[in-house]
């Protein structure tokens, strides 16, 4: 299930999406949109349910990871939200996360940061550092002519290797 975070709005261009993104108020959208999907996910009949999103979604598995207590697990791709928003403590079911080591928009330094915020309140999480750049697991990234984004056939079938495995041993059949 995908929630319509932006309310039916649709952005043709990147500056419209991008518009579109930095007026979304993330805490909102993890703690309400995601976990009312989640939810509802519950209600009809799923046992258990995971979280997962790329780059600004990445962002939003990480909130959603500490704002959605249904929620039996989380897969991050690529993106964290400011730091001094996640709460970790809250942070109760697994989480597995893929990183590019070489991503201009989510820098490794603050994964590590992430990482020692995660460790010092006792989260289960596997993070996974690809030597790659952002958007590794999309097949279109160089299709875009941005240098900062690149496709790695390897990496994205390691990480979806990755993915799948975690989601099976963590929510189960």
């Amino acid at each position: 299930m995908v929630p319509d975070l932006y309310r039916g709005k649709l952005a043709l261009e990147a500056n419209e999406a991008e518009h579109l993104m930095n007026d979304l108020n993330f805490g909102d959208a993890a703690s309400q949109d995601i976990r009312g999907a989640v939810q509802h996910l519950k209600s009809t009949g799923s046992n258990k349910v995971a979280v997962t999103g790329f780059c600004m979604g990445g962002a939003l598995t990480v909130l959603s990871a500490g704002l959605v207590p249904e929620c039996d697990g989380t897969v991050v791709w690529y993106g964290y939200p400011p730091l001094e928003y996640v709460d970790a403590p809250a942070i109760k079911k697994p989480m597995l996360a893929h990183w590019a080591i070489h991503d201009d928009f989510f820098s490794i330094a603050g994964v590590d940061q992430l990482e020692e915020k995660l460790k010092a309140a006792g989260v289960t999480y596997d993070f996974q550092r690809y030597d790659t750049k952002h958007a590794f697991a999309n097949p279109k990234s160089d299709s875009r002519g941005l240098p900062p984004l690149q496709y790695n056939a390897a990496a994205a079938e390691l990480a979806c290797e990755r993915t799948m495995t975690f989601l099976k041993n963590t929510l189960g059949n």
